[in-house]
């Protein structure tokens, strides 16, 4: 993956210097109090431990994506701050760098900072994207550029319906008939079938056996770049357990998946199979629910489509639909954006990783 960003203090800076001032900068380790109390202020629920921190903003990764964390400040506050998941788009005929900002949040009495922050970052990249939101988010995007491309369809398959009643809920008198919907749904579900295929767990030094079988385009279809890095870094998270499994058939490799664990959820991260078969999609499906039922804790495995055929391959293999959540894309106008459908998975986000106190299930 290419660096996407090469900082000059043209670009991030706009006034040093003078009164009343305002510039903008990559974050550095000491800023995490400051941008925690920020985050807060702005009504965010930030994670606080400096491990969690460094990783999501200035652990530094081999695949050269350079700062992954900026602020807005007048020297002596922060005023905005913005964090990027950098990715690669690729479709047939180009390709764009891309960037998923999280973590965007600025003080109430700055009026428009977050806004400027966000179009300094916007200048250094071909796309922002961004998947969901908040009510405030998604009411201010379409004012700053982002147009509307699609929308991404979570799904979920339950594991354990009793694992319902040890999680929190917002509704306690929904759990007994959420459980024995969960229920019903784990009778119905279609027993898995792996057609011969062989599952793997695969540690971060072996990453690089799956490269042969990383998202391609295909018609109609454009996809964020995977690599060997970004798979490690996925690794390395500190907030959640991350899990890389390589399917194998006579001795090959012909698809992966990234499972992550929030509490009593599982999360298919990202997947992908060098094939165009909905049989060998859906024993992908089916090891990842087999997986997921052995860490053992999780009552459910949730995923996400954006793309028609893998969502039918979900709800074939025991999936249910449970929310829809709205694709923004704001593009530069250096770089093509893509026309095709975009296949975005939690990966391409924070989603993978993020929960809020105990996590309220999907089913």
């Amino acid at each position: 993956m290419e660096s996407l960003f090469t900082v000059s203090s043209t670009q991030v800076e706009s006034a040093r210097g003078k009164p009343g001032s305002r510039w903008v900068r990559p974050s550095v380790p000491q800023d995490g109090p400051a941008i925690v109390e920020l985050m807060r202020q702005a009504g965010l629920q930030p994670h606080v431990e400096p491990e969690h921190l460094d990783w999501k903003y200035w652990r530094e990764r081999a695949d050269g994506s350079g700062p992954r964390s900026y602020v807005l400040t007048d020297g002596s506050t922060l005023l905005a701050h913005g964090a990027a998941v950098p990715g690669t788009l690729c479709w047939s005929g180009g390709r764009s760098r891309a960037i998923h900002m999280i973590d965007w949040g600025a003080r109430r009495e700055a009026i428009g900072a977050g806004i400027f922050l966000m179009n300094q970052i916007g200048r250094l990249t071909d796309v922002l994207f961004g998947v969901g939101g908040s009510n405030d988010t998604l009411t201010i995007m379409p004012r700053i550029g982002y147009q509307p491309r699609g929308s991404v369809t979570g799904y979920v398959r339950t594991l354990a319906p009793l694992g319902i009643l040890r999680r929190p809920s917002a509704s306690r008198w929904k759990r007994l008939p959420r459980m024995g919907r969960s229920v019903l749904w784990c009778m119905s579900a279609p027993r898995g079938d792996l057609r011969g295929w062989a599952v793997r767990r695969l540690g971060a030094d072996e990453v690089e056996q799956v490269e042969a079988v990383l998202p391609q385009p295909r018609a109609g279809l454009a996809v964020f770049e995977r690599d060997a890095a970004l798979l490690r870094h996925a690794l390395a998270c500190p907030i959640v357990p991350v899990e890389l499994y390589a399917l194998e058939r006579s001795g090959r490799i012909g698809g992966y998946f990234l499972l992550s664990y929030a509490p009593g959820q599982a999360r298919l991260a990202d997947c992908w199979m060098a094939s165009e078969d909905p049989a060998d999609w859906r024993a992908l499906a089916h090891a990842a629910v087999r997986e997921a039922r052995r860490h053992g804790g999780m009552a459910e495995l949730v995923a996400w489509a954006s793309d028609p055929g893998f969502a039918q391959v979900l709800q074939s293999s025991g999936f249910h639909e449970r929310l829809t959540l709205p694709i923004h894309l704001r593009s530069s106008g250096r770089e093509a954006a893509p026309q095709q459908t975009l296949r975005i998975q939690m990966l391409d986000s924070d989603a993978f990783y993020l929960y809020i106190g105990g996590n309220e299930l999907w089913a």
